[in-house]
């Protein structure tokens, strides 16, 4: 049975069940079985191309779509609506979007959709009377279900092409691996163009029939409300969102004690956040990892197992090995290129031959670019990004570690480091913090603090107060927005 049947026979045969609640309103089995139908003739008589844009908030009416698009045998293209018009645009065109599910607060902040391309309005819908029926749609493993534009650190955006055997295999890894049924319920505040808000907060919960809770704007207060309401089995979020809620004044243990799982994963878990949990919360947060061109969980590092400052082993039907520049697999407790090789691995980027076959080498390995190091017992640990390593008078030096410093100072929130260019050493460090709300802190009390842990070219050269650090959709810090012109005319 392939993914949309999956998920409509869910809601079909529990049509009371409530399925999700977001921010609007309840979504029983029945009322998202009828509103994707309804949609899907919505699209099909607005739309000839085989892909079809999502541009909706997180909520039941997003999940509603993308079961539509899939109803008519065609992909979704859930578009981030916080990308500049500019970069949005780009999506369109390269997509080859001739129509755009969305909603108003969508359409005022973005305007006129570019010339050609049509939009349906939710709000606007009727979706009265007997749902139509869609039959006889090709709905095979190899049917690329969804395209996400993901941003690299240079470039314009790039389109992972997911299969539905690709999001198949992933909920199935996921499942497996921490056992998860349709008596879990998830709380959910990461938008759903992002591959972790597609995949293992929105399809999974679908197709598994479990409860899924959606807000569409982070906010910790609201998280906390939801986990007092709703007593969620799983949340799962980036480090700055878990940094947000630790300093939330009303934050208590209980508002956590009915979580299975809390699963930090999207950049590195800061030492701070972590102890901070288990000091007031009474909780213990484990990482995991993926990317979305893995469709996207690939490690996860299961309670039973924690270790700090590790992503966990491979869940089962992901294969990975670590290799050096020539491609040599290395063995444990040395640095190398983290490489996959799983059903979950992308079909491929969309109209780019070229930067797949850079991606997808001999035997079907996909080149992470992350720099990773295994142990005797197999847990993971990643060590940096291979762009992102800087080398400082001949010595390899990656961001994190030095990251991981400041964000122990206990007035710092978030900590980014890039390399700028030096005469003398090639390159050196050029560090950027992120107030806790309320706390201040010299540039030079920081740099002290650094050198006694850090080794002395370690120490970043400058560095800068900034009010807020750039951050992509979910609260990630974008290191690639950053430069030596940053912060200037500001603290330093």
């Amino acid at each position: 049975m392939r993914l949309v049947e999956l998920i409509m026979r869910n809601w079909i045969r529990h049509p009371l069940h409530v399925a999700v609640i977001d921010d609007r309103r309840s979504w029983r089995g029945i009322t998202l079985w009828a509103a994707s139908r309804h949609i899907a003739r919505a699209i099909e008589q607005a739309s000839g191309s085989p892909r079809v844009g999502v541009m909706l908030p997180t909520s039941g009416a997003t999940m509603a779509t993308f079961a539509a698009t899939w109803l008519l045998g065609r992909t979704c293209v859930p578009l981030n609506y916080l990308l500049a018009r500019e970069e949005l645009e780009y999506v369109i065109e390269h997509a080859g979007l001739d129509v755009v599910v969305t909603a108003g607060p969508m359409l005022e902040r973005f305007g006129d959709m570019p010339k050609g391309v049509k939009t349906i309005r939710l709000e606007d819908q009727a979706f009265r009377g007997v749902p139509p029926l869609f039959r006889g749609q090709k709905r095979r493993d190899d049917h690329v279900a969804v395209i996400l534009y993901t941003s690299g650190t240079s470039g314009k955006p790039k389109g992972v092409m997911l299969t539905t055997g690709n999001l198949l295999a992933n909920v199935r890894q996921v499942c497996n691996w921490v056992n998860f049924t349709h008596k879990d319920c998830f709380v959910s505040a990461l938008p759903q163009f992002h591959s972790f808000g597609f995949t293992v907060m929105t399809v999974l919960p679908a197709v598994i029939g479990c409860r899924a809770i959606y807000t569409a704007r982070f906010s910790p207060q609201r998280v906390l409300e939801l986990m007092q309401e709703h007593r969620p089995t799983a949340f799962m979020a980036i480090p700055s969102m878990y940094a947000a809620l630790l300093h939330a004044k009303s934050g208590t243990p209980d508002h956590f004690s009915s979580l299975r799982f809390m699963v930090s994963g999207g950049e590195p878990l800061p030492d701070a956040v972590y102890d901070g949990y288990q000091d007031r919360y009474e909780v213990t947060l484990c990482e995991g990892f993926g990317m979305t061109e893995t469709s996207p969980v690939t490690h996860w590092c299961r309670p039973h197992e924690e270790r700090r400052g590790s992503i966990g082993m491979p869940m089962d039907g992901v294969e990975q090995r670590i290799v050096d520049g020539d491609g040599n697999a290395l063995g444990p407790d040395t640095d190398g290129e983290l490489q996959l090789r799983g059903d979950n691995i992308m079909a491929g980027y969309f109209r780019d031959q070229e930067s797949t076959d850079k991606a997808i080498i001999e035997g079907g390995w996909l080149r992470t670019g992350d720099m990773a190091r295994q142990d005797a017992q197999g847990f993971t640990s990643i060590t940096g990004r291979i762009k992102e390593m800087l080398i400082i008078g001949g010595e390899n030096v990656f961001p994190r570690e030095i990251e991981e410093v400041l964000v122990r100072h206990p007035a710092v929130s978030m900590a980014a480091v890039i390399g700028v260019a030096d005469p003398s050493r090639g390159e050196v460090a050029l560090g950027f913090v992120e107030c806790v709300p309320g706390e201040t802190v010299e540039p030079s009390v920081l740099r002290t603090f650094c050198r006694e842990a850090l080794a002395g070219y370690k120490v970043p050269r400058e560095i800068r107060i900034l009010d807020s650090l750039p951050k992509g959709p979910t609260g990630k810090v974008l290191r690639r927005s950053l430069s030596a012109d940053s912060g200037l005319g500001g603290t330093s």
